[in-house]
């Protein structure tokens, strides 16, 4: 491997270890190495990046010492189970602003996710959940916070923001994100918002209905509808800005838009209908409005739906210590490196596929991991 591609791995080698000195028998640098590129490559636990450092195990001693050879499954589990998941949430945010640098003018997607599979009924450990910022242009995770359940987003959100520098960015946030305490946060860190309203805010919800729904309102509104095709399903989106009235400024005082969404859809000959409604602290401008509320779905499409179908992320049974969060920063650096990707035109998974079977395809990925 050049060096460049060896020089990518500096910020893995600042990782703190969290072993004692006499457990140690394998750098940690190696048993890091080995699974990032195991994750590149199609592995989905402990096991098979194990078979992955043995199998290809001539190509890594060219960069890693292995002084005892691949370390076995059980102590890869050992090791991510103790590692303080912040060393590698570090690690996903050196990649990202090497890559991105600012994030002026980009809109960052945040929502939250439960790993179904990450709980034990036995030992009564609940399902871990992750709340993750997603750049939905870029196509990378900016950041990942840990918490109990979903309800907990709203403390959770907070935590993520503080890793986060939005300056210039949008932060689109769904309903459970639609906070006082959320939307002050982000225009004070430099950043807009545009969050998804419902009943958890009831007056703010009876304010934006109110004011949408009069008629003979003299506030102009600006209006945008879109039609879409897809698998058999048609669906027309018809958006509706307007300037925030001051029922809703009173307590929400950044923001300056509302919107309203009206999706139509068909499909198999069903019509379905929903209606959504969003706060924003940016003007009521009615195009990029929509863009960003459509842009946000997209966390659901291309960050979450590639978790599950392409790395398995809800069938995986890690859950000893911290095993579960740090796997799951390891999918999501994968997912981030891959998406940046422009040599190869095949899907995620065959792109992993690529990884697992050609040393040149693995280590293009590791170029772009270094920022070559």
């Amino acid at each position: 491997m050049s060096l460049p591609a060896h020089n990518a791995f500096v910020c893995l080698e600042n990782v703190v270890d969290p072993r004692i000195d006499r457990n140690k028998r394998h750098k940690l640098v190696d048993i890091l190495v080995i699974a990032l590129c195991g994750f590149l490559a199609g592995c989905e636990g402990w096991v098979d990046v194990e078979l992955f450092g043995i199998s290809r195990r001539e190509w890594l001693e060219k960069f890693l010492e292995l002084p005892y050879g691949i370390p076995s499954h059980d102590t890869f589990g050992r090791v991510f189970a103790l590692l303080d998941p912040e060393q590698l949430v570090r690690v996903l945010r050196q990649f990202v602003q090497a890559m991105t640098g600012s994030l002026q003018g980009e809109a960052v997607a945040i929502d939250g996710k439960t790993l179904r599979r990450s709980g034990d009924t036995a030992t009564g450990k609940d399902a871990l959940h992750l709340v993750s910022a997603w750049a939905t242009e870029r196509g990378v995770v900016l950041g990942q916070v840990a918490t109990a359940d979903h309800s907990n987003e709203i403390t959770a959100i907070p935590a993520l923001l503080q890793l986060l520098d939005v300056r210039g960015a949008t932060v689109t946030i769904d309903a459970m994100g639609c906070q006082k305490e959320i939307a002050r946060q982000v225009c004070a860190q430099g950043g807009d918002y545009v969050l998804a309203v419902k009943g958890n805010q009831k007056s703010l919800e009876e304010a934006v209905e109110f004011q949408l729904r009069r008629g003979h309102c003299n506030v102009p509104r600006s209006k945008l509808t879109t039609r879409e095709e897809s698998h058999g399903r048609k669906d027309r989106r018809t958006y509706t800005a307007m300037a925030a009235p001051a029922a809703v400024r009173r307590h929400w005082p950044d923001a300056q838009s509302i919107v309203r969404v009206c999706r139509a859809s068909t499909a198999q000959g069903k019509k379905t209908t929903e209606v959504r409604n969003f706060i924003s602290s940016l003007p009521p401008q009615v195009e990029r409005l929509a863009s960003l509320i459509r842009g946000h779905w997209g966390i659901e499409n291309r960050l979450h739906w590639s978790l599950d179908v392409t790395f398995n992320e809800d069938q995986s049974r890690i859950r000893q210590g911290h095993a579960a969060e740090n796997a799951a920063l390891l999918r999501r650096l994968t997912l981030s490196i891959l998406k940046q990707d422009t040599r190869y035109s095949d899907s995620l998974r065959c792109k992993r596929l690529r990884a697992g079977w050609e040393i040149g395809a693995l280590e293009h990925f590791l170029m772009i991991f270094a920022g070559n």
